[in-house]
């Protein structure tokens, strides 16, 4: 039986940058590994944000799990919350709730500089003891990525707040990015007490950031949808927390931390043992999409270079002397660009290994890529295509 590897490169593609001498960064690394996909496989091009949602990596990899956003996305804030095993109750609302730093009253950083996840649980802990009640709940997770849980009005005012991602304003005034609608002024407020708690400790941390709010969602089964077993490795609760509901395997690995300092080679090498019990693997790396939100592109290359030497060289070396057959899928979610700093809705390259190719592709980059005839217009059917058809 065909077993299943998709590949995540989280904003890998970007635009041509003058820096580069007019490449983009996908095309400007050295790929060794993703360039022989692509000569030796099917290219082509997709979109994972539907028109009208924002490209964020909750509506982007929902597409890419097979589920079409329009139809089952409530919010970033739930997914987080599964994963973290805090289950919403009625009338619940889960926020992604950021630990970040304000200077001047501007976003200066979105993660608070990276702030330790030991240090962000103790703030947590402590927000909790002093703003928390029965209403307003506080939940630790990794570094800057944590967890608010409020009650919401019957009429759902917090549900249809206007929020902003944090990462898509960095270094610009957050006066006019502030939550939006009724009720918004129970976040702001709550965001002002948490300021005041914060004050004055030795920590990166100056505010913290409700956002991507949202009610539990209700999705079908990976295997009721699919008929095959899933697992998901990724250093991002947002994709364990989906991937929980969806019921896939959650595979922890040592020295994931969704950075550039991440364990690449733990994840292939996880990913290739947990063949063996599932049929479909997922592995997730966030590395360039942290990159692209510093607007760093030495950090960007690096992160590109280290995800084919390290997560996808690793894999076709042990795949090509496998017996079992394995097919695999590379793409981003959603470009990051470096120009802009945060995420767009543009269409994504995506390679499948091995499989005839349409035409002839020598690199994995936008520009090689370009001359592919292939588009899947809906990202969320990709994988189902992937799965059940041997042609494009």
């Amino acid at each position: 039986m065909t077993k299943y590897l998709i590949l995540i490169g989280d904003g890998m593609a970007d635009l041509p940058l003058r820096q580069l001498g007019g490449k983009t960064p996908l095309e400007f690394a050295r790929t060794p590994n993703l360039d022989y996909l692509a000569q030796n496989g099917l290219c082509g091009w997709t979109n994972n944000t539907p028109a009208g949602l924002e490209p964020g990596s909750d509506v982007a990899a929902m597409s890419i799990f097979g589920y079409d956003p329009r139809r089952y996305y409530s919010g970033r804030g739930p997914l987080e919350a599964a994963s973290l095993g805090v289950k919403l109750g009625p009338g619940e609302v889960a926020f992604r709730c950021n630990l970040v730093t304000i200077e001047d009253g501007k976003m200066k950083d979105f993660t608070a500089h990276h702030i330790a996840t030991e240090q962000a649980r103790r703030i947590f802990r402590r927000l909790n003891k002093e703003l928390g009640s029965k209403e307003i709940k506080f939940y630790p997770g990794l570094s800057y990525r944590n967890l608010l849980v409020m009650k919401d009005d019957r009429a759902g005012t917090l549900a249809a707040l206007k929020t902003t991602a944090p990462h898509d304003i960095t270094g610009r005034p957050i006066s006019s990015h502030l939550p939006k609608g009724k009720g918004a002024d129970r976040i702001i407020a709550l965001m002002n007490e948490a300021e005041v708690v914060l004050h004055g400790r030795k920590s990166p941390a100056t505010l913290i950031w409700p956002w991507g709010q949202g009610a539990a969602p209700r999705l079908p089964l990976f295997k009721r949808r699919f008929r095959r077993q899933a697992a998901i490795i990724t250093a991002v609760h947002l994709l364990k927390g989906l991937g929980k509901i969806l019921g896939m395997k959650v595979i922890n690995v040592p020295g994931a931390t969704g950075y550039l300092d991440t364990n690449y080679r733990g994840k292939a090498e996880y990913a290739l043992n947990a063949l063996r019990h599932n049929d479909v693997v997922f592995v997730h790396v966030e590395a360039p999409d942290e990159a692209g939100h510093e607007g760093n592109i030495k950090h960007k290359l690096k992160a590109i270079e280290d995800f084919d030497r390290l997560v996808v060289g690793t894999i076709l070396e042990k795949v090509k002397s496998l017996k079992s057959k394995v097919k695999i899928l590379v793409l981003p979610d959603h470009p990051t660009p470096i120009r802009y700093k945060t995420h767009t809705s543009a269409d994504v390259p995506f390679v499948i290994w091995p499989q005839t190719p349409a035409g002839r592709v020598t690199a994995y980059n936008e520009k090689a890529i370009g001359r592919s005839p292939i588009r899947i217009a809906d990202g969320s059917r990709l994988l189902e295509r992937f799965i059940e058809r041997t042609e494009f």
